[in-house]
């Protein structure tokens, strides 16, 4: 008699469930850890520029308080008014503001047109004049002090504005390079489209490809904005009387032989940095997304 035997499966042997806590917890680790590395580096930045602020609003007693405090025991708005009766501010402002409008305006006229002739333009010899703009970018501003002073010098130009602005007119190399980027990932089938319309190139360059570089050319005047209006070196070597100084010479007012007046000089350098940074807090969406975007999205 045949006896069959059923066999049964073997049941599987369950496995340890996975903990879902161990990776979570290995996430939220390295996330808190890259966090506190970046407050870290944010306070070398900050920490100072905190430091700037109080002080400004110091008296002199709270500044040479030892330990040092943060904090005033009593907030004064007295730096503010020596800062500004101790130079000729309002001649010292007008001066900066003079210089930063004709930086950007010959910057947003020349760096553009020339990005948009290296990125969309067919002309031979138009790699070696890129390739020449990307060498000069690698040569130290040090090494062409001398030349171009003794050049402005030859012309009569030392001591006057314009060794400062005419070179914002015919370009820079790093906006440029910039604007070139941007300009070879804006589709080539919006030009010919224009070209089919019967558009010429400028035409196309104003109303088609510019329109598209907002982002881009936004970016490019923040930049000449800011190198602008903390430029110090290139004042103080061509300006040479005190009635075409900037701001940035004008500081300089505050140190004497016998010391330093902390608490008008800080209140200075706050009037002087607040432009820069409501200017860069105003044009931030466009800043990042400039810098982001290589193209049209």
């Amino acid at each position: 008699m045949a006896v069959n035997s059923l066999i049964r499966p073997e049941t599987p042997t369950p496995l340890p469930p996975i903990s879902r806590r161990r990776p979570r917890r290995r996430y939220l680790g390295r996330k808190i850890g890259h966090h506190l590395i970046l407050i870290l580096i944010c306070s070398a930045f900050l920490v100072p520029f905190a430091v700037m602020i109080t002080t400004a609003f110091k008296t002199p007693q709270d500044i040479f308080r030892v330990p040092p405090k943060l904090l005033p025991d009593r907030w004064v708005l007295s730096n503010f008014s020596a800062a500004v009766r101790s130079m000729p501010f309002l001649r010292y402002l007008a001066n900066t503001v003079f210089l930063v409008v004709l930086n950007v305006l010959g910057t947003m006229i020349s760096c553009p047109l020339v990005a948009y002739s290296l990125a969309k333009l067919r002309w031979r010899g138009r790699n070696v004049v890129f390739g020449t703009v990307l060498s000069t970018m690698m040569l130290p501003s040090q090494v062409t002090f001398i030349p171009l002073y003794l050049l402005w010098d030859r012309i009569g130009a030392v001591g006057t504005f314009w060794p400062l602005i005419i070179p914002a007119f015919f370009g820079h190399p790093f906006y440029i390079f910039l604007l070139r980027q941007f300009f070879m990932g804006v589709p080539d089938s919006l030009r010919e489209a224009g070209l089919l319309d019967g558009a010429s190139e400028l035409r196309i360059y104003l109303q088609v490809i510019l329109p598209q570089a907002k982002a881009a050319l936004a970016t490019v005047a923040i930049f000449q904005f800011v190198a602008t209006w903390t430029d110090f070196l290139l004042p103080l070597i061509y300006l040479n009387t005190q009635s075409n100084y900037t701001l940035s010479i004008g500081l300089y007012n505050f140190f004497g032989e016998h010391g330093v007046a902390w608490g008008p000089l800080m209140a200075a350098c706050l009037i002087f940095t607040l432009p820069a940074v409501v200017i860069f807090m105003v044009a931030q969406r466009y800043f990042v997304q400039g810098i982001a975007v290589t193209g049209m999205k």
